[in-house]
């Protein structure tokens, strides 16, 4: 750590002026002796910059933290500089939060708890705890701030409850409007390179005084930003002026002061921050020029080093973590409930360890069961302790239902690659939205996420819009139903709004999209940095699971092993439907559907009615081959049954609804055909090859031998039946009996079932094999 220590000489400060800001920063809580600044304390820093500065003492000697510990500041002759090299101490933590703009009642409402519960657990602490707020670029939701929301969140940094933090704003990127508010109520301010900070009040609340007395009094129990500098904040009609005076001090002067000075001559020089009719606009450069800003960081290791601290905590989700430490839980493929209920129950049991407060989610899903999701993005929101945090890395896509899943996470990472939302294994109608309406609003509102761009993102046919306040310009997503008919009088509150564009969420959201959407908190190009921003020290231990379960669920994401499985069973009930007995061919084909059977299920696609379905389509196919000769109704309808049965396990529905459910169905009709060429490729391997291979001879019925079998059946002779007319004695299925005068004959029909009674015709005669036709 760089600590720079000033002296100044300036003949504009008076004894009494040095005294002050000594008496200034004890009463600060800094230790602040002959100029000199100790580690982690800057409140002695915001007492000095409250009392005018001299031209000598410029805008370049605000220390700007840098990389490797080496500090620079500019000095003028008038000024010494002594450069101190501090180390950070031992085990010096602060904590770091994001804040997304605009800010919200809930998101306000969060923070207020987090920092509750971080000044509670420093009660009594040597010091005050830092906290870093990291205010970055507003989302270009064309929403704003609300004033009261605004005013909340400041009036908590001051108040009592948060006396043991010491806050730090880091602005690192552009913030206007009322999100302002709470910058001003400050303890110190930081700024990175691309910071800027805009003035902007709406025509109905200009001249409001109310507004006006918070932002001035608020602003003054910091001291931080100069009285005229807020001023022109709350009123862009006026010019704002950093002037030199005769005296060397540099001072704000905007209105009547300004006016002074110059009649005066008394400015000796003008730096015009803002003119008269434009909002006032305050640049990273300028801020720390005019020692409004501590320093210019650009990293949180170049935040961490300035502020003497060795590592800085996530500080989210109304709970403040110094370490997250849990276990990792992989929601992969598609979401079932029996899946889901394993999930939830692996994680309940690592609360069985002490120490777990939080958990780590990856994601990876196409969905699958809106219902289940539901339950665990339930889960996930609402935290109950010990579990602080649930975070989520979303790796690849989150689809239909899985994207609520991810959206319940909080915070939530997503791969630059990854697709949030979209069509999936699951179609979600509207009707199903509004049974789960209470669950899905407390989702949203425990996550901070827009309810209206949830829907959206679930149920494309929601019709959902952006609508824009008149009058504030707030930007909400609302279907119109829910926007208008809870008012009092509808048609009224529909001329506050102007409807927009219908939000189009329906092939999901890249992660640019969703970051300005405020549906992702952030960005991770591996799971380890997502669990490293989370607040773990690294990739969490996967939850306690069967090896065996894991191994399997991880092969039955290959589609060709899959394939591969199906070829090989029904080339094995080939070689078994040739072979005398049942044998390894058996075994084998058992073994690879078996295994298919259980991938799936382990996959959340397939259930007991696929494997009955499955089992009953290879047993009409072995009765069409072995039972009834031909290729009759047991013949097609049992290899409908197998491909349908393999069908729908390698899917969560049973018709395909959109382009992506078309898709998988296709495959899961290609992999079937596939594996039913292995049948046939079977037989012809089993006629063909196997006879004349020793290793598989035995596989392989011996053909008949024809002439022995004519002798036996010359032992009886029917051939003076021949073209004879009879009547059927018993139903020919295909054989059965027939009578032919007196003489009654075993028969067997030419291929049709032939009904009890029917007249009959005899059009073969093979020794004792009789062929007859109706």
């Amino acid at each position: 750590m760089v600590c720079v220590a000033r002296s100044s000489r300036a003949p504009a400060l008076s004894f009494w002026a040095a005294l002050a800001a000594a008496l200034l920063a004890i009463l600060a809580g800094t230790q602040c002796i002959a100029g000199d600044r100790f580690p982690g304390d800057f409140a002695g820093r915001d007492a000095f910059a409250m009392l005018p500065q001299s031209a000598e003492t410029g805008p370049a000697e605000m220390p700007t933290a840098s990389p490797a510990g080496q500090g620079s500041g500019k000095t003028d002759e008038s000024e010494s500089d002594a450069v101190q090299q501090v180390p950070a101490e031992v085990g010096k933590r602060g904590y770091l939060t994001e804040i997304t703009l605009p800010l919200t009642s809930q998101s306000v409402d969060e923070l207020i708890a987090a920092l509750k519960v971080a000044a509670a657990a420093t009660s009594g602490a040597a010091g005050r705890k830092p906290v870093v707020l990291h205010f970055q670029k507003q989302r270009s939701t064309g929403e704003t701030t609300p004033f009261e929301v605004a005013l909340k969140l400041s009036r908590a940094l001051t108040g009592a409850d948060t006396r043991t933090l010491r806050t730090i704003v880091w602005l690192d990127g552009q913030v206007k409007g009322h999100a302002v508010l709470p910058i001003l109520t400050t303890d110190t301010l930081l700024v990175g390179p691309g910071a800027v900070l805009e003035g902007f009040l709406s025509e109905a609340e200009r001249g409001d005084e109310i507004i006006q007395v918070n932002y001035s009094g608020l602003a003054a129990k910091r001291g931080l930003f100069p009285a005229q500098v807020v001023e022109c904040l709350l009123e862009p009609d006026r010019e704002l002026v950093r002037v030199t005076t005769i005296g060397g001090t540099t001072v704000f002067a905007s209105g009547e002061s300004l006016v002074k000075l110059r009649e005066t001559g008394q400015a000796v020089n003008e730096n015009q921050w803002s003119s008269a009719g434009q909002p006032l606009v305050m640049s990273a450069n300028q801020l720390v020029e005019a020692r409004i800003a501590a320093a210019m960081v650009q990293s949180q290791n170049e935040l961490a080093e300035f502020l003497d601290l060795a590592k800085l905590f996530p500080l989210q989700g109304g709970a403040a973590l110094e370490t997250a430490q849990g276990v990792l839980c992989e929601i992969t493929g598609s979401i079932a409930s029996n899946r889901a209920d394993r999930w939830q129950s692996n994680l309940n049991a690592s609360l069985a360890e002490p120490t777990t407060n939080a958990w780590m989610i990856r994601i990876d899903s196409d969905g699958g069961s809106f219902d289940s999701s539901v339950g665990l993005a339930e889960s996930f929101s609402q935290l109950n302790p010990p579990i602080l945090r649930v975070a989520g890395y979303l790796e690849n896509e989150a689809r239909a239902d899985a994207a609520l899943v991810a959206l319940s996470c909080k915070p939530l990472l997503m791969n630059p690659q990854a697709i949030l939302g979209g069509q999936g294994a699951s179609t979600i109608e509207p009707e199903q939205i509004e049974m789960q309406k209470e669950r899905l609003e407390s989702i949203a509102r425990q996550t901070g996420r827009s309810l209206g761009l949830v829907k959206a993102l679930l149920c494309p046919s929601l019709e959902v819009f952006s609508f824009t306040n008149k009058k504030t310009g707030q930007i909400v997503y609302s279907t119109e139903s829910e926007l208008f008919d809870p008012a009092a009088d509808p048609e009224l509150e529909r001329q506050r709004w102007t409807k927009g564009q219908r939000v189009d969420l329906s092939q999901g959201v890249d992660l640019p999209t969703a970051l300005d959407l405020g549906l992702v908190d952030g960005e991770s190009d591996s799971l380890e940095q997502a669990s490293i921003n989370a607040g773990f020290e690294a990739t969490p231990p996967l939850v306690s699971e069967r090896k065996l379960i894991r191994f399997v669920e991880r092969l039955g994401r290959s589609r060709s092993l899959m394939t591969l499985l199906l070829v090989m069973g029904f080339m094995a009930l080939s070689a078994e439907f040739n072979a005398p007995g049942i044998g390894v061919p058996g075994f084998m084909a058992l073994v690879c559907f078996g295994l298919f059977f259980w991938m799936n299920m382990l996959a959340g696609t397939a259930e007991w009615l696929e494997l009955v379905l499955l089992m009953l389509g290879l047993g009409c196919l072995a009765m069409e081959l072995f039972v009834l000769p031909g290729f009759g109704i047991f013949g097609i309808g049992g290899l409908l049954m197998v491909i349908a049965a393999i069908v729908l396990m390698t899917q969560t529905f049973i018709l395909p609804s959109n382009n992506y459910q078309l898709g998988v169905a296709t495959r899961g009709v290609w992999g079937s055909l596939i594996g039913l060429v292995g049948l046939i490729g079977g037989f012809l391997l089993m006629q063909k090859l196997f006879p004349h291979v020793p290793m598989f001879r035995h596989l392989v019925m011996e053909a008949p031998d024809l002439a022995a079998m004519d002798e036996a059946e010359k032992l009886v002779d029917y051939s003076s039946l021949l073209h004879q007319q009879g009547v059927a004695t018993t139903a020919l299925r295909p054989s059965g009996k027939a009578m032919f005068g007196d003489q009654l004959v075993q028969v067997v029909s030419d291929g049709g079932m032939v009904e009890k009674g029917t007249q009959v015709k005899v059009v073969e005669v093979h020794g004792a094999k009789v062929v007859v036709e109706a």
